[in-house]
């Protein structure tokens, strides 16, 4: 596995690679990876002749008091990881190469970002979609793999590849989870150990609303409460948003039909988990 740290330098040795026509599956993560990033590494390995993971904590998508300095980093169990999962090169750049001095254009993608997370968080999605672009320009990969736990996230780097013209094919693989259900997060490692046992009541609501879904319900109102009241069983559970959204266009539905999305935030301590469901009647 190659290992690669000046952006200058990985531009170079990936038009090397196209000039080759060889193809290029992309995973970007922020580090400190688990078995969620080694699915999608694995994945892109499996279709591509090319295997590249960035490791990058992106700081233009923290927001003024969020984990940017505390977000959790172990820079030689990521390389072991990376190896293993069968990556070929391992981009990692530092914040000043990324982000040169009077830096000064950002990505902003409208309409998909102003609820969920992004009614939450605000800026945040225009960090993602600003470094998701760097990325994309750098590495020039032919497909790139994104875990459905961001399932917004997801939705905003699709519409704008799309509008923007990549030529790139954006991946969406499935949640990787605990076996207790847990979606697993690289923040994770924040829980206390009574928080990671209250945690895993987030996947049980989600099934719980499944379920009614099943049975005939419909009502996204009652199907929040029931949501709610499940989570709001564990003591440390702080409610952040429950909301069930279109999938497509991620706007609030009254009525669940067609593909939908359930999605939530929940904080235990002060530790923010999210997790999502995709529910088709």
């Amino acid at each position: 596995m190659l290992i690669i740290k000046s952006v200058d330098e990985m531009k170079r040795h990936m038009k090397d690679i196209k000039k080759q026509g060889r193809s290029i599956g992309f995973v970007p993560t922020m580090g400190y990876l688990h078995e969620g990033h080694m699915s999608l590494i694995k994945r892109a390995r499996g279709e591509n002749e090319v295997v590249v993971v960035s490791v990058f904590v992106n700081p233009t998508q923290f927001g003024p008091n969020e984990d940017y300095e505390r977000y959790p980093r172990d820079e030689e169990r990521d390389k072991k990881m990376c190896e293993e999962a069968g990556c070929d090169i391992l981009f990692m750049p530092n914040k000043d190469d990324m982000y040169r001095e009077n830096y000064s254009t950002y990505v902003e993608v409208h309409g998909l970002t102003e609820g969920l997370c992004g009614a939450k968080r605000p800026g945040h999605f225009r960090g993602v979609a600003t470094i998701v672009t760097k990325l994309f320009n750098i590495v020039k990969p032919d497909r790139a793999y994104f875990g459905q736990k961001d399932a917004q996230q997801l939705a905003v780097i699709k519409r704008m590849v799309k509008d923007l013209d990549f030529d790139i094919e954006i991946v969406g693989c499935e949640i990787v989870r605990d076996v207790d259900g847990l979606a697993l997060s690289s923040r994770n490692t924040y829980l206390s150990e009574e928080e990671r046992k209250q945690a895993p009541i987030l996947y049980k609501s989600l099934l719980k609303a499944k379920e009614e879904i099943e049975k005939g319900e419909r009502a996204s109102e009652k199907l929040i409460d029931l949501i709610k009241t499940t989570i709001l069983e564990m003591p440390d559970a702080q409610i952040d948003y429950i909301e069930i959204v279109n999938n497509e266009t991620l706007k609030p539905i009254e009525k669940v039909e067609g593909e939908v999305l359930i999605a939530l935030a929940v904080k235990f301590g002060k530790t923010r988990l999210i997790d999502n469901m995709v529910v088709r009647v």
